[in-house]
């Protein structure tokens, strides 16, 4: 697990026992890390504003605010179905892993009757495997990184006829088509946007480096804009 799962996975533990506390010792054997390195997660956290507490004390160990512990759910069992069902037909998409997380972290706020249902109706809902030629070819987790943290990406890539170039880009949208998943992207060798297929990329690099807001406005991509459709909410 690198840190920045760990991160989110110390908060989500605490979350789950609010108010009550794990110590240091605990989690850093959960996480399978020394206990300094759980010492040195949580200051981050607090640093960046999580309110996690320390109570001091032979039974002492951290805590997280009760307020931020989530509030029931109303989602209906056939909701949640729905969701695991979507889940399951794209395991090849963006924050698939992020999406299973939060598919366990609404079961897990259900309350028992309404959980139970769920699973129970779950179990009435199956899926044929296909057999496609083409493996699903999944995000590569820098990528996803490299979209969610709005930083710079460099890899080497091998265009349609073969030629290899390494390339420092600025992701700006992750777009799938009949090619499977590209990543549109400023390119600072082309200096212009450009799409490069995420099967085509080797030796990916997340580097530390925040990219400017660019607009996908005005940028000539070559993708018909009746056919070009944005995700969203609602």
């Amino acid at each position: 697990m690198n840190r920045t799962d760990r991160l989110y996975a110390l908060v989500e533990d605490l979350r789950a026992v609010a108010p009550r506390v794990r110590t240091a010792r605990e989690l850093a054997g959960r996480y399978e890390v020394s206990v300094r390195t759980i010492e040195r997660d949580i200051s981050a956290l607090q640093q960046s504003g999580v309110p996690i507490y320390a109570d001091v004390g032979r039974r002492g160990g951290y805590a997280l605010d009760k307020r931020m512990s989530l509030p029931p759910l109303n989602f209906t069992a056939a909701e949640s179905v729905a969701l695991a069902v979507a889940l399951e037909r794209s395991v090849d998409t963006p924050f698939a892993h992020a999406g299973r997380s939060a598919l366990r972290k609404i079961l897990a706020a259900m309350s028992d009757s309404d959980a139970a249902s769920a699973r129970e109706l779950v179990g009435r809902v199956g899926l044929i495997e296909r057999h496609d030629p083409v493996v699903a070819q999944g995000i590569p987790t820098l990528v996803e990184e490299a979209v969610l943290s709005r930083r710079v990406l460099e890899f080497g890539y091998r265009d349609r006829f073969g030629a290899g170039t390494r390339r420092r880009v600025e992701p700006m949208l992750l777009l799938h088509g009949k090619s499977g998943w590209c990543l549109v992207s400023w390119c600072r060798l082309r200096e212009a946007p450009r799409c490069f297929r995420l099967d085509r990329m080797v030796d990916i690099i997340l580097t530390d480096e925040p990219m400017p807001v660019r607009a996908l406005e005005g940028c000539d991509l070559d993708i018909p804009e009746h056919k070009l459709r944005i995700v969203a909410f609602g």
